[in-house]
């Protein structure tokens, strides 16, 4: 079976009544797509088929042959939805997030809030209550980053502070112990 995956040409030898979902996850190693419920009841696995939001879990694959397939890994980071989710706190635990941002995709460039509410009814977040997720789709919509200035995209090369965090070694592995009984020194560092 042919497709277009996430701009590239596919040719997938899967049974046709393989759930989309379980393709993409197990035989084309896309993992950024989750299952939820299993059921299309969350919105956890939306994919975009031609463009529109469709729950993969309740899509046989033939279904989506001849068609451009496009997962959250398509985005190759590079987003401004998935910028604006970090920024604004839209990303919680990580499950629903790729959904939401396919699904907020398939909005257009400048949903409103009633468009932003409508068009996510079928994705369920368990963590953020909503307003963070809707803040971070208004967010991208306007071009705004968090500070509230113009979001100019993705920048080509790393900037200092970039460039410092990976000079920097991590701080974590020197981490020894978590002492619970004293949260206020929580963690002991070598040397401390």
């Amino acid at each position: 079976m042919r497709l277009i995956l996430n701009g590239k040409r596919a040719n997938l030898a899967v049974h046709p009544l393989k759930r989309l979902l379980d393709v993409l996850r197990e035989d084309c190693a896309l993992t950024g797509t989750k299952e939820g419920c299993g059921e299309g009841e969350c919105g956890a696995c939306t994919v975009l088929v031609d463009g529109a939001p469709v729950n993969s879990c309740l899509v046989p694959v033939a279904q989506v042959a001849g068609t451009r397939v496009t997962t959250i890994e398509g985005l190759s980071g590079r987003h401004r939805l998935q910028r604006a989710f970090v920024e604004h706190g839209g990303a919680q635990c990580g499950i629903c997030t790729p959904g939401m941002i396919m699904a907020a995709i398939a909005l257009g460039h400048r949903p409103t809030l009633q468009d932003i509410r409508v068009g996510l009814a079928g994705n369920l977040c368990r963590c953020t209550g909503y307003s963070a997720i809707y803040r971070s789709i208004e967010a991208a919509a306007r071009g705004r980053n968090r500070r509230g200035r113009r979001d100019r995209g993705v920048k080509k090369t790393r900037s200092a502070n970039e460039r410092k965090r990976q000079e920097t070694p991590n701080r974590s592995e020197n981490i020894v112990t978590i002492d619970s009984q004293r949260p206020l020194r929580a963690l002991r560092l070598d040397g401390s």
